[in-house]
């Protein structure tokens, strides 16, 4: 593979380039530096560990760079690549092309080139990026591609747009942002992890002997309180699902705390016997409260790739033809 982009396939594009927008609040100048800086860039793009600039050749227009992703376990997919400004005479508006490849002959991406764009609206800043790539291992990497690779790529550069955008709106550092949203996600994990187990297993899977007791405290007859103890299974199976769905939403996780609360204060007091147990039903709702507060704390923090554009407007897709497309040899 050569530094400048490295040899590309031929053929027609057989699936769409990637294309993410984002309107930010902030400078084009701000923004410029923020992306055009590789220690800067590597800090708030999902998709790279690091990236360096290597020395500038005498005469040469673009500049190479060399990009490194750890994807765990020792490995790291690594590659080259160079990018250019292209000057456009519009005011209030820059792009940056590259091209970019890796050698490495287990890595599914094999060359690929596109561009960012940056243009001052009375809106804000539209920042916009399209590229695409050629893949390895024939019809196998084709498929891998089309339905994992690329949408992985896709949603990986949507949610670092909003980072980025936190970033240069709010000033919040991205490591602040990627630990806040590792805080949302365990919680959010743990929390419907435990109704999903309460649903399943003590009602569903097992009527349980002690639930059954309570049901039966409050006046319900044998075949009923084994209906009720289902229906609430079910219940809490659906609030699990609905927590993991709508995760972002602060009022959707106050509810489940509410109901929560309410669940275990309803079993203290038919059977408060059970308060002077190992994993009473206060020992057990706290640290899950906590957890809902802390969810619900780092829910401004979490990126989004829902809050970019997809797909480019049809008309600007005209003007770009050419750009951001695989090249051919």
């Amino acid at each position: 593979m050569s530094r400048s982009g490295g040899s590309h396939v031929k053929g027609k594009e057989s699936l769409p380039p990637i294309y993410v927008e984002m309107k930010m609040r902030c400078g084009i100048e701000e923004l410029w530096r923020l992306t055009q800086q590789p220690k800067l860039h590597e800090r708030w793009d999902l998709r790279f560990t690091s990236i360096d600039f290597l020395p500038q050749a005498e005469g040469r227009t673009g500049r190479l760079f060399r990009y490194r992703t750890r994807i765990g376990f020792g490995a790291a997919v690594e590659g080259f690549g160079e990018t250019k400004t292209r000057p456009d005479a519009a005011a209030g508006r820059r792009m940056s092309t590259l091209r970019f490849s890796s050698s490495q002959k287990w890595v599914l991406l094999r060359s690929g080139a596109g561009y960012w764009q940056y243009e001052q609206t009375e809106e804000g800043l539209r920042f916009m990026t399209r590229y695409t790539y050629s893949t390895r291992f024939g019809i196998a990497g084709k498929l891998a591609d089309r339905y994992l690779f690329r949408p992985l790529m896709g949603w990986a550069t949507a949610w670092s747009f909003d980072r980025l955008r936190m970033w240069a709106e709010k000033g919040w550092q991205p490591e602040l942002v990627i630990a806040m949203a590792a805080i949302h996600l365990l919680s959010i994990t743990a929390l419907a992890g435990m109704w999903l187990y309460e649903g399943i297993v003590p009602k569903l899977l097992h009527d349980s002997g002690t639930e059954l007791g309570m049901l039966a405290g409050i006046g319900l007859a044998s075949p009923e309180q084994t209906s009720a103890l289902h229906l609430l299974g079910w219940a809490e199976a659906a609030a699990a699902v609905l927590l993991a769905v709508c995760r972002h939403s602060r009022a959707v996780i106050a509810i489940q705390a509410a109901c929560m609360l309410l669940l275990s204060a309803c079993g203290a007091a038919l059977r408060p016997e059970l308060l002077s147990e190992p994993f009473n039903p206060l020992t057990t709702t706290v640290p899950l409260l906590v957890l809902s507060a802390a969810a619900a704390i780092a829910v401004p923090y979490c990126p989004r790739a829902s809050r970019c554009l997809r797909k480019q407007p049809r008309a600007e897709e005209k003007r770009s033809l050419g750009i951001g497309r695989r090249p051919t040899s």
